[in-house]
């Protein structure tokens, strides 16, 4: 403690001055440099001789001569900007170019010897000399750097940090962070068990077993993780390690960045993002299909407001439309979309329909009037608990505005018609997945009644961060303090990203031949429950369960609702076949026959206006065989009348 004490003084004084000299005006620094260097250079010339020869060659030169060999390496440096650049944050590219300007210089020098013939002065001395320079500049100027940087009153307080990986990343990384303000880089952590207490780039190994200790011991606040493509399964296990240990994770987003000596940490290293938690890189989008559909086009987008019809529109605005048309029952949401669109595209046309799909009046006098192009049928509702219990208005809503937009889209001969599914439409066991199965069959019909019109059909996972998704939701609970409600320890989801979403949409419609499904490859399905933790990993809390009885927040599981899969499907029985992109697969589908088809969903709209369950679902298996409602059961199930039961049985053979 004494000793702490003693060296306070002192670093007040070296920290005010450090601070002057920050504050100098840039020419006075500048008078400074040169100062400094004209009385170190003819020093460096005198040292050059005196190696090279003896005292009398030294004093063979007067004072002129040391004067003009200074002023000449002055310009030299001058010509390389050492002058203009910023002492704090001087690199080696700039002190590269210092020694090759001053080679050149040396150059010229021994030209100018060789031409007037002078047998006095060593040639060899200027070699020296060039060494003994480039020493000082490197020495001074680095010294300087350094000593500032530690210094500095008004330097911010650089963050105790932590690399995980060892590898040549890591030590890269850990280079760059010696070279700023913003980082202290003082460990490594590792998996490799041949690497504990080693000493890669000047900083100790320590194995991650050792984790908790060390974080304690060097007062560890931010990890950042440099290791290239780790898979997302053992990317979430380390972020929740981290987080019980209390630190922050990072990860090194930017490689390449690394080998430029101009780039600062902060420009590499970023918070860590959904997308890297989903056990794959986003897909990108093949450019030359990306705007066939819609470059020059006239398009439509139903369900705007929405988060995918809302990411639609602003891919779509980039691709150079000639005009957007906006349709969404939420004069909220379409305001909101239509204003976000006008601003960042204000030459573009934009025009906004308040109004349902369901309304074939509205839908005719857009398509009619607007001579449409291309449409996106992204209006719909879709999340299960709300339609399970408002069946009749999920039914009316999805499966009519299917068939309002279908009808429409063939008798005005639009030239592309994409209708976003879910992977809940694939052996349904809720209403929404059924009227989305529907809604399929509609389109499948309208392909196969040979329209000049080209209907396909997009089939989505899970969309991270689209309204009602998961991610949303965990965020408010998180904020709330918990718990984190989910409905089962196994319950698994495909996920993709919006702007996943929206592109693929995008893309279908450019592959599409008649009656497509396209269905993009997410790789694995995640487990709802790591996500949760993960989230609460993010958000630097940790999870509070009976063996972490003084974590922060809860997962509660709360059971299944009713109709919800533990796993979800994205492919039925059809045939698969490649796509044009390699990452995007298309199907081909069973179907009803359009009459038979269109005899169905009457009698479907006919057992809503009953408002009786049973019946309703037993139309809507008439149609969609593979729906199989999972219900609590409370009570037996009603029995339906025979004239009704007729009526329903009525349609069932007619599956082709």
């Amino acid at each position: 403690m004494t000793a702490i004490t003693m060296s306070t003084p002192s670093t007040n004084i070296l920290s005010q001055f450090c601070a002057r000299m920050v504050s100098l005006h840039r020419t006075t620094k500048i008078a400074f440099m040169v100062a400094i260097d004209l009385l170190a250079l003819p020093l460096c010339f005198l040292i050059a001789l005196l190696l090279r020869g003896d005292m009398r060659l030294a004093a063979h030169y007067g004072p002129a001569s040391y004067i003009l060999v200074a002023l000449v390496t002055i310009a030299a440096f001058s010509m390389s900007d050492l002058y203009r650049a910023v002492i704090r944050f001087i690199d080696q590219r700039l002190l590269s170019a210092t020694g090759f300007a001053l080679g050149i210089a040396v150059l010229c020098a021994y030209v100018v010897l060789f031409a007037i013939n002078d047998a006095v002065f060593p040639r060899s001395a200027l070699a020296i000399y060039w060494f003994i320079v480039f020493s000082y500049v490197v020495t001074s100027r680095i010294g300087m750097r350094n000593f500032l940087r530690n210094h500095a009153e008004n330097r911010p307080t650089s963050d105790a940090v932590a690399i995980y990986g060892a590898g040549e990343p890591g030590a890269r990384l850990a280079q760059t962070m010696r070279n700023s303000d913003e980082y202290r880089p003082v460990c490594f952590f590792d998996d490799k068990r041949a690497l504990n207490d080693r000493t890669i780039a000047g900083l100790r190994v320590f194995h991650t077993d050792r984790l908790a200790d060390m974080v304690t011991a060097h007062g560890i606040r931010t990890v950042v993780i440099a290791v290239p493509a780790m898979p997302a399964e053992r990317l979430r296990e380390i972020m929740q390690r981290l987080a019980l240990a209390g630190v922050t994770t990072k990860i090194l987003s930017r490689l390449v960045d690394l080998a430029d000596d101009r780039v600062r940490p902060r420009d590499s290293i970023r918070e860590l993002k959904f997308e890297d938690l989903l056990g794959r890189p986003p897909v990108p989008p093949r450019l030359d299909l990306f705007a066939r559909c819609v470059r020059g086009k006239t398009v439509l987008v139903t369900g705007a407001g929405g988060s995918i019809g809302g990411e639609l529109c602003r891919q779509i605005v980039t691709l150079g439309p000639s005009r957007l048309h906006l349709l969404d029952h939420s004069e909220y949401a379409l305001y909101t979309v239509r204003q976000e669109l006008s601003t960042r595209f204000p030459d573009l046309r934009i025009d906004a329909h308040l109004g349902s799909v369901c309304n074939a009046d509205l839908v005719e006098r857009i398509l009619g009037d607007s001579h449409i192009d291309t449409v996106y049928h992204a209006a719909a509702y879709k999340h299960v608990p709300l339609v399970e219990a408002n069946i009749v208005e999920g039914l009316r809503n999805n499966v009519l505005g299917a068939q309002v937009v279908a009808g429409a889209c063939a008798r005005h001969n639009v030239e592309t018609c994409v209708l976003i599914s879910s992977d809940k439409a694939v052996r349904p066991t809720n209403i929404m997945g059924a009227s989305k199965r529907i809604a399929e069959l509609i389109f499948q019909a309208a392909a196969a009644r040979g329209s000049q019109t080209t209907f396909c059909m997009v089939r989505f996972g899970n969309v991270l961060g689209s309204s009602g998704s998961v991610i949303p939701l965990f965020q408010r609970q998180i904020a709330k303090g918990g718990p984190l409600t989910i409905t089962h320890p196994e319950v698994s989801r495909y996920f993709m990203l919006i702007p996943e979403a929206a592109q693929l949409v995008i893309q279908a419609g450019a592959m599409a031949k008649g009656g497509d499904v396209f269905v993009l490859d997410m790789g694995e399905p995640v487990r709802i429950v790591d996500l949760a933790r993960t989230m609460i990993a993010m958000t630097g809390l940790t999870e509070k369960s009976p063996q972490n009885p003084n974590g922060d927040i809860e997962i509660k599981f709360v059971g299944l609702f009713a109709g919800e899969k533990l796993h979800e499907e994205l492919l039925t029985d059809g045939t698969v076949f490649p796509s044009e992109h390699p990452r995007i697969m298309r199907m081909k589908e069973n179907a009803l026959r359009p009459s038979v088809l269109e005899t169905c969903i009457t009698c479907l709209m006919m057992a809503c206006e009953t408002h009786e369950r049973a019946m309703i679902e037993s139309m809507v298996k008439a149609i969609v065989s593979e729906y199989t409602p999972q219900l609590p059961v409370t009570s037996p199930p009603p029995v339906l009348e025979p004239a009704r039961l007729s009526l329903i049985n009525k349609f069932v053979p007619f599956r082709i």
